[in-house]
This record gives structure tokens, C-alpha cells and sequence, in this order.
């Protein structure tokens, strides 16, 4: 707080004409979309099957209501998403580089799940070994901004930091089962620092990608899409972890539903789950873990071809307010 206001002190006040008109109708629309979609995603496979009317009625509402939006925001003043900004490709390339690396970065956070189920480490442990793959993330986020300044553009960054990414998500996924603890925080620790650089890359990319009447609006449609991401990516997780929670209790043919894990005692839930044949039974699920930061995996080696793709947008050295137009 004390730096926004410092910092926003000695910005000048752009001038508006005419009052702004909140999009609400493009509000309801994608948050009733994304909704019904991720609701599709959670329940598929788990609660209805990939194939069943639900699902399939689900996934044709989402689709419905996202062609709405895209009718809306043509159409509103000032829209939710404008438009005018995915114009430029290499603002929509930052945008995919972004919302990709939200997603993997969502599915990665099911990690101290996979050391409580799989390890059977306690919450609190399970907590310190996901650490460095957090300090990590911070290093990289710090070295992809001082990257930028010095080389005056982001997607050198963006290469190196979504390969790393997808480098020790591959890793990952191959470790997980029968290497040690530390290992998997190897793993974890190579691809931290490449979801750091992406976020703040595709950041301070996307931003000197537009014009400046556009970054308050762009920036903000940046956001959104990452936050459509980091819900995706955790539904999707959830969805893959559920399947193979459902499998396991499968396998020990237990006649009773299934009932939903309290994720606070970790391997004493799988054991309860699974009818007390823990080693199988975690051996199971870990991999439908592997199968989680594969996917993720994918996500991040099309972020480094889309970072192989895009422009090399120069950084600007100052911004100088203009006119806000109606």
C-alpha cells in the first residue's frame, strides 16, 4: 500500500471524456460461462459421465454464453474485454503465454496433496517441501523483470523461463513415483523459477504491447483470462486426482459411494478410502498425479512455441498519459 501510493502520486490523471459505464451484462456472461464450464470439467467423469446429457448440455450452455460475450463486448462502450486490444499479436500472444502458464501453475499447487496421499507426509510437512518450489517461482519472477529492463524486451525470458517450466514439469511426472523426496523438490525447484518468469514476463509484455489509452484495459483483460486459467487448471487437476481417488476404491470394491476426502489427514484418508491397502493404493493414485504435471507439461511447451512465435516487442522507457476517448 505504501508503495502504490507513493508511486501513483507522481502519476499525472489522464483525462476522461464522458463517465465510464460499467459492462454488466459482459460481467454476467463470463462469469455464468466460465462457471458452467468448470462445472462441466469437475463433474465429468466423476459425478456424470464424459458422455451424459449433463455434461454434454453443460459444455453447450458454456458455449452458448461465451458467443454472447463476444457479441457483447463488440457491442458495449466500454467492454469487459475490449476487442481493439486483441488486435494485436503480440498482446495475444503474452495473453496465451500468460493464461497457459496460470494453468499449469494452478495444477502444480495439488503437489503438498501428492506428498500427503502418495508420501504420506503430514500437512505441515508436506508444506515445507513444497517451499522451495514457491521460493523458486520468486527468484524466477525477480530474474525475468531484471532480464527485461536489461535487454529492453521480454520474450528472451519468456523462452528460457517456459522452458524451464516444461523441463522440470517432464520431470516431474517422472519422479514422482519411485525416486526419493528429494527428487521430486529437485524437480520442482527447476520448474519454479520458469511459471515465475512466465507470469511477470507476459506481464510487463502485454502491457508495452498496447498503447497507453489501452494498458488500464488490457492489463485487466490479462488478469481475467489468468484467472479463467488458474480456475481451469485447478478444476482440471481435481477432476484427474477424483478419478483416481474413485479408481482406488474401485479397486478395493468397496460397495459404499464414495466420500470425499477431508485432505487434512493425507494418507490415513487414502487408507480409509481404499479399504486400508495403502501401498497399492498409493502407488494408484500417484499416477494420476504424474498424469496431472504431464499434462501440464503440454501446457508449457506450448507456451515456449508461442514464445518462439511472437513478436520481439521493445519495452518503452516512459509512458506518458494521453486522453482517455469515450
Amino acid at each position: 500500500m505504501w508503495v502504490c501510493q507513493n508511486g501513483l502520486r507522481r502519476v499525472s490523471s489522464p483525462v476522461r471524456r464522458g463517465r465510464p459505464r460499467l459492462d454488466i451484462i459482459g460481467m454476467l456472461l463470463l462469469s455464468g460461462a466460465i462457471s458452467v464450464l468448470l462445472l462441466a470439467l469437475g463433474w465429468g467423469g466423476t459425478i456424470y459421465a464424459w458422455g451424459s446429457y449433463q455434461i454434454l448440455g453443460l459444455a453447450s450452455l458454456g458455449s452458448c454464453l461465451f458467443l454472447l460475450l463476444i457479441l457483447q463486448e463488440l457491442r458495449a462502450r466500454d467492454p469487459l474485454l475490449p476487442p481493439r486490444v486483441f488486435m494485436s499479436s503480440s498482446y495475444v500472444a503474452y495473453v496465451i503465454v500468460s493464461t497457459l502458464t496460470s494453468v499449469l501453475l494452478f495444477m502444480c499447487l495439488t503437489i503438498p496433496l501428492y506428498f500427503q496421499y502418495v508420501r504420506g507426509a503430514t500437512a505441515a510437512q508436506s508444506g515445507i517441501y513444497v517451499a522451495p518450489f514457491m521460493l523458486a517461482s520468486a527468484f524466477g519472477n525477480v530474474a525475468c523483470s531484471r532480464w527485461a529492463r536489461h535487454f529492453g524486451t521480454a520474450r528472451g525470458c519468456l523462452r528460457i523461463a517456459s522452458s524451464l517450466a516444461c523441463t522440470g514439469l517432464v520431470l516431474l511426472a517422472v519422479v514422482l513415483l519411485n525416486d526419493p523426496v528429494w527428487a521430486v523438490i529437485a524437480a520442482m525447484v527447476v520448474a519454479g523459477p520458469g511459471m515465475g518468469g512466465c507470469l511477470i514476463g507476459s506481464m510487463i509484455g502485454s502491457q508495452n504491447a498496447l498503447g497507453a489509452q489501452d494498458i488500464g484495459c488490457g492489463t485487466g483483460a490479462l488478469l481475467v483470462l489468468r484467472s479463467v486459467g488458474g480456475a481451469s487448471g485447478s478444476t482440471i487437476a481435481g477432476a484427474i486426482i477424483a478419478s483416481g481417488l474413485i479408481a482406488v476404491q474401485r479397486t478395493a470394491d468397496r460397495a459404499a459411494p464414495v466420500a470425499a476426502p477431508s485432505m487434512q489427514h493425507g494418507a490415513a484418508d487414502l487408507a480409509h478410502i481404499a479399504g486400508g491397502s495403502i501401498t497399492a493404493a498409493s502407488a494408484h493414485l500417484g499416477w494420476s498425479f504424474a498424469a496431472v504435471y504431464a499434462i501440464a507439461a503440454v501446457f508449457a511447451a506450448i507456451s515456449f512455441l508461442v514464445a518462439l512465435w511472437m513478436p520481439n516487442t521493445r519495452l518503452r522507457e516512459a509512458l506518458h498519459a494521453v486522453p482517455i476517448s469515450e
